[in-house]
């Protein structure tokens, strides 16, 4: 179980570092068509429907390592007025509330994703690309999340067990 949560660990720093990179990436493509556009009248046709793309990817591969650093947005004035094992509990039914959530996202990525395949339908635009390519991201990001939310609730469960 420990070699299984290690590559977890280091699949999802992996992911997060190529998030990082698309951040960056985004940033000077979008830097380099504003200079492009505005002082030589000839914008990149492809930066729009990339940039696009590359937040979806950002998000979902990024999202699981938020989780995991404990980074997500959460409502701390609400619940540091509870106690610790009270916090614990909170932290177990959210936890296990936002895996089946993830599950669900997870499931109907696939669908959609099988669907996209089966028809082969592509993305409309001056980029044309296959659509499973793009959407895979979701259900990919969606179970990683499943995992780490489940991860958080055993780790919950642990602290309650041993205070």
């Amino acid at each position: 179980m420990k070699l299984l949560s290690t590559i977890f660990d280091r699949t999802i720093e992996v992911l997060a570092v190529f998030a990082r990179v698309l951040v960056v990436c985004v940033m000077l493509v979008v830097c380099a068509d504003v200079v492009m556009r505005y002082f030589f009248n000839s914008p990149m046709f492809w930066v729009l429907e990339s940039t696009q793309f590359a937040l979806v990817f950002i998000t979902f591969l990024g999202a699981t390592w938020v989780l995991k650093n404990d980074g997500h947005v959460r409502m701390d004035i609400v619940i540091n007025r509870f106690s610790p094992r009270t916090q614990d509990r909170i932290n177990i039914v959210t936890s296990i509330l936002c895996a089946l959530v993830c599950l669900v996202v997870t499931w109907y990525g696939v669908k959609v994703g099988w669907d996209y395949i089966q028809i082969n339908y592509l993305y409309p635009g001056s980029l044309v690309i296959p659509a499973y390519l793009l959407e895979a991201v979701i259900p990919i990001g969606g179970f990683l999340l499943f995992i780490q939310f489940l991860r958080r609730a055993y780790g919950h469960l642990e602290k309650l067990r041993g205070s």
